[in-house]
């Protein structure tokens, strides 16, 4: 299969051992993702992008289910105010649209912060910049690819 997504060729470039996963069909869920991908919910790592300035964005990677603790993340980034950025600005800072969003080729760089529960299963599923194409690897071999990043508890207790 030929790894055309932009993540993939990160990845490739870095050699990072990792597959393109291609959906049958349209997503409508987590769940439906998971087990097209033969994986659990917790396995997916979303991407989930913030704007905390006029034109500042950060990136927090979390697993599957979980949602983003607000407080937590406003006090690690010493923010008192930020978004969740909408769909347009997604797109301008990543170059991704929603759904496809990866941290891997990004046109800028931007703070990408991960949760730790990022560790927990062994092999993982991430954005390739495509939609409909996920990125499978390990999430010790993510680690590698992502070099430095902030890890912290930026997942809710109620999640």
């Amino acid at each position: 299969m030929t790894k055309n997504s932009p993540a993939s060729r990160v990845l490739s470039a870095l050699g990072i051992p990792h597959k393109e996963f291609h959906h049958p069909g349209p997503i409508h869920s987590l769940e439906q993702a998971a087990a097209e991908r033969g994986q659990i919910p917790d396995q997916i790592v979303r991407s989930i992008v913030f704007r905390v300035g006029k034109s500042e964005f950060v990136m927090v990677l979390i697993a599957g289910p979980s949602q983003v603790s607000w407080p937590g993340l406003r006090a690690h980034l010493g923010q008192s105010r930020m978004t969740m950025a909408t769909d347009d600005e997604v797109l301008a800072a990543t170059g991704y649209s929603p759904g496809a969003v990866s941290p891997f080729g990004l046109p800028h760089p931007m703070r990408i912060l991960a949760d730790t529960g990022l560790s927990l299963p062994e092999d993982i599923s991430i954005g390739s910049g495509v939609r409909g194409t996920a990125i499978i690897m390990l999430s010790s071999d993510l680690k590698k690819a992502l070099g430095t990043v902030e890890i912290g508890d930026f997942a809710s207790k109620n999640s």
